[in-house]
């Protein structure tokens, strides 16, 4: 099966799974009921996602994968490369409207996959840290991850805006946001490691101390 075709193929499934999530609950909905309304095998299913979490978060692995990609082969201005990373997801994200928006409505009501979705943005966030520091050793590393934590989140409001129905951001929108965040000075002192989290306000305390702990742990 092409790259293209796959991917088409798993975005699918992701939709279907979506679809009777939103319908029926994530926790009722069964693996089987994914398979059946995405006109696949069972064992089609598990050779393509090892659980239901994971079909709701595929197109996540896509799209970080393509991310990683783009900036292997990036030149120029490693800020831009950042941007234009990040710019690309959110189009990307437009074109699978519905499926961003069943997402988060399936999302919010299911405490795991929100501590689940948590961590997905911090990948990006490590991606993007990881990439400038290779590509710009000398700039101290809290301007790099205030800079891709601030990209993230700039990203993360848009898109939420619009599978809220909030508003029709673009991409055009999002280059103006990233424009204006500033970008770390080579000549500046170094300073201390800063790691910057968002978190649900509902979450409880020790949830929260417990995910930082594991993150932490991976720096």
């Amino acid at each position: 099966m092409a790259h293209d075709d796959a991917a088409q193929f798993r975005l699918t499934v992701v939709d279907q799974a979506l679809r009777l999530f939103a319908e029926r609950g994530y926790e009722a909905t069964t693996v089987d009921e994914i398979a059946v309304a995405a006109g696949i095998s069972r064992r089609t299913f598990f050779r393509q996602f090892r659980s239901k979490e994971d079909v709701i978060f595929a197109d996540h692995e896509f799209q970080l994968a393509l991310a990683e990609d783009f900036l292997a082969r990036a030149d120029g201005d490693p800020w831009d490369a950042v941007c234009e990373s990040v710019i690309g997801v959110f189009e990307r994200f437009t074109q699978w409207r519905d499926i961003a928006a069943r997402r988060y409505q399936v999302v919010r009501r299911v405490p795991a996959l929100r501590e689940r979705e948590i961590v997905t943005v911090f990948r990006y966030e490590r991606l993007f840290t990881d990439f400038l520091r290779e590509q710009l050793p000398d700039v101290p590393d809290l301007a790099r991850v205030q800079f891709t934590a601030a990209v993230t989140a700039t990203h993360n409001y848009l898109l939420r805006r619009m599978v809220r129905g909030e508003s029709a951001a673009a991409v055009t929108d999002l280059r103006g946001e990233l424009a204006l965040i500033p970008r770390g000075r080579q000549d500046a002192a170094p300073r201390e490691e800063l790691v910057l989290a968002v978190f649900p306000r509902d979450m409880p305390p020790r949830k929260v101390a417990d995910l930082i702990t594991a993150q932490l742990g991976n720096l």
